[in-house]
Formats: C-alpha cells, sequence, structure tokens
C-alpha cells in the first residue's frame, strides 16, 4: 500500500494531521506493507522570504480577523497540537516562502531520510520560530536531519528540485487538493485535512481490505 502525503512545513495542521496518522499507521496491523510517501505543497508560493509579519498578523489579514480573534484561534490550535504531544508556540512563527525547504525535502526523499527531515523542520518551526527561509537555519536543519552539508548548500545554491516541487503540486492539483494536509490511500481513498486518528486507521484498514482482493 502507498500512502502520498501532501504537507507544508509551516502548516499547524498539517504538522498535527501528521502525527495524528503516524498514530494510526502504529496500530495498524500491516503496517510494514506501507510505502509513506511525503509530497510537496506550498500554502502560498507566492509569500515573500522575508518578512516580519507574525503568523497572528497573517491570519487576521489573509481572513479578516481582528487581533484578539486571531490570537485565539492560534491558542485552539496549540491546545489542540498538544493533545497529540506537540508543543507550539505559534507566537514565535514567522510566515515566509517555503520553496527552499521543499527543494531540500526533496533531497531528502532522495536519500530515504524525508520522514526526519519533515519533523526537525516543522519542530523547529513550530516550537522555536525558526525561519525556514534563513539559508544558514536551513542547512542546520538538513544537516541535523542527517543530510551532508554539502548537499543542502548545493541546492540551495541554484534551482535544484525545483521541478520536483512543481510536479508534486501538479499532481495535488490534479487530484482537486486545494488545501493541506492531504492523504492519498493507493490514489483510491483521499483524506483531507488533520482527520482524527480512527478515521486513519479506518483508511488504512479499507485500502487493505481493498488490494487483497
Amino acid at each position: 500500500m502507498k500512502v502520498e502525503v501532501w504537507t507544508d512545513v509551516i502548516c499547524p495542521w498539517c504538522y498535527i494531521g501528521r502525527r495524528r496518522f503516524e498514530k494510526a499507521l502504529a496500530q495498524f496491523d500491516g503496517r510494514e506493507a506501507v510505502e509513506v510517501v511525503f509530497r510537496s505543497f506550498e500554502l502560498d508560493p507566492n509569500a515573500p522570504v522575508q518578512s516580519e509579519m507574525t503568523l497572528g498578523e497573517m491570519l487576521a489579514k489573509k481572513y479578516g480577523l481582528s487581533p484578539t480573534d486571531a490570537r485565539a484561534a492560534n491558542e485552539r490550535v496549540t491546545k489542540i497540537a498538544a493533545e497529540e504531544g506537540l508543543d507550539f508556540h505559534l507566537e514565535l512563527a514567522r510566515p515566509t516562502n517555503t520553496l527552499a525547504a521543499h527543494r531540500l525535502l526533496q533531497l531528502a526523499s532522495v536519500r530515504k531520510i524525508r520522514p526526519a527531515a519533515e519533523e526537525r523542520f516543522q519542530k523547529v518551526y513550530f516550537t522555536e520560530g525558526a525561519s525556514l527561509a534563513d539559508p544558514n537555519t536551513l542547512i542546520r536543519l538538513a544537516t541535523e536531519a542527517g543530510l551532508k552539508d554539502e548537499d543542502a548548500r548545493r541546492v540551495l545554491a541554484g534551482q535544484a528540485f525545483t521541478l520536483q516541487v512543481r510536479t508534486d503540486e501538479a499532481e495535488a492539483a490534479n487530484l482537486g487538493v486545494h488545501g493541506v494536509p492531504f492523504f492519498a490511500f493507493d490514489r483510491e481513498r483521499m483524506i483531507s485535512g488533520a482527520q482524527p486518528t480512527p478515521l486513519f486507521l479506518q483508511a488504512l484498514n479499507s485500502a487493505a481490505t481493498a488490494g487483497s482482493r
């Protein structure tokens, strides 16, 4: 069984959804036969690389919320994340362009360490407010996840893996994906959003049953 997961590293629901899916996978009897493939998705491909806007300010601007309502929304997400064992500090997060991060994640896929890289990038962004557009930060995180320093620098110095990012996004568009996280089980059953763990487990069991017919 192949499960494809489209995410963006600065999407809080993607981190929550991935954790819920991982919990479901841990409970799934056939987990050894499941191939999990991470795909790139940019929430805002036109986002500036450098921005001083806070996550709360971005939410307020994007959805027409008051500062109080935006802060309350972040507090709700933080509480939900805590229930999944995630320690969010969204007041530190600074939304940014994520293309460079995704290009490094594509390299991590080639090196077969994508899950570790996804985890490292998301954890530092949501808990420490690290910039996922700053080259030095990206190189540090990439090497901490297991990539070689020289490989990470080479990717960031050019446009390597941009095509792979765009291909992932084009496939998402073909599937009708408008938001992330998005999970495709053998391209037969789709789940959009950070759904509860039992729903992911049900999808895994359904896909396994369909595959055995």
